[in-house]
């Protein structure tokens, strides 16, 4: 049974509490590509654009009919910050540490609070974002040219190629 959404594509942004590179090592990076898969495996949402950075994440994507941006924005940001805490645990206790903050309802915090999310109802603000979210690395200084960064769906847009498995094409192939 194909699931149609309700809600518009999204563009999403997270940072790392503190702006700290968290997500510098690909292990790191890995664990927010396996959330993602997941969720387009299980047809939560589709995912038509990414870019994973050292202390932020960019997503265009859009959530399928049972669910809302708020659901899965809530589950994707709780699940990874659990993953990412359980891998400082076992691999970088001195890491974890930076992150302790010793609130009413956590000792640790992962993602900063109030994450960004935009509702792309036209195609122009679609491939606007589109667009920054393929430019990032390129004007962080890690790549020359978008297809060349591996944490992305620029090579998609670029080729065709989904190294990943998960991504929408804008027009829906």
């Amino acid at each position: 049974m194909k699931t149609y959404p309700i809600h518009s594509p999204n563009f999403f942004t997270a940072t790392i509490y503190e702006w700290k590179h968290l997500l510098a090592t690909d292990k790191h990076k890995n664990i927010i590509i396996d959330s993602l898969k997941f969720l387009v495996d299980d047809k939560r949402i589709i995912l038509n654009a990414f870019v994973i950075m050292n202390n932020h994440i960019h997503l265009i994507w859009q959530p399928t009919f049972n669910f809302t941006p708020s659901d899965i924005q809530a589950s994707f940001m709780k699940y990874t910050a659990q993953q990412l805490k359980r891998h400082l645990i076992a691999n970088d206790k001195e890491l974890l540490e930076s992150f302790k903050v010793n609130k009413y309802d956590r000792d640790y915090q992962i993602w900063k609070r109030e994450s960004l999310s935009i509702e792309l109802v036209t195609p122009s603000v679609f491939h606007q974002k589109l667009e920054y979210i393929h430019l990032n690395p390129v004007r962080a200084g890690l790549c020359i040219n978008p297809e060349e960064y591996y944490y992305s769906s620029a090579k998609f847009y670029y080729d065709g190629i989904d190294n990943f498995g998960m991504l929408t094409h804008v027009s829906g192939n």
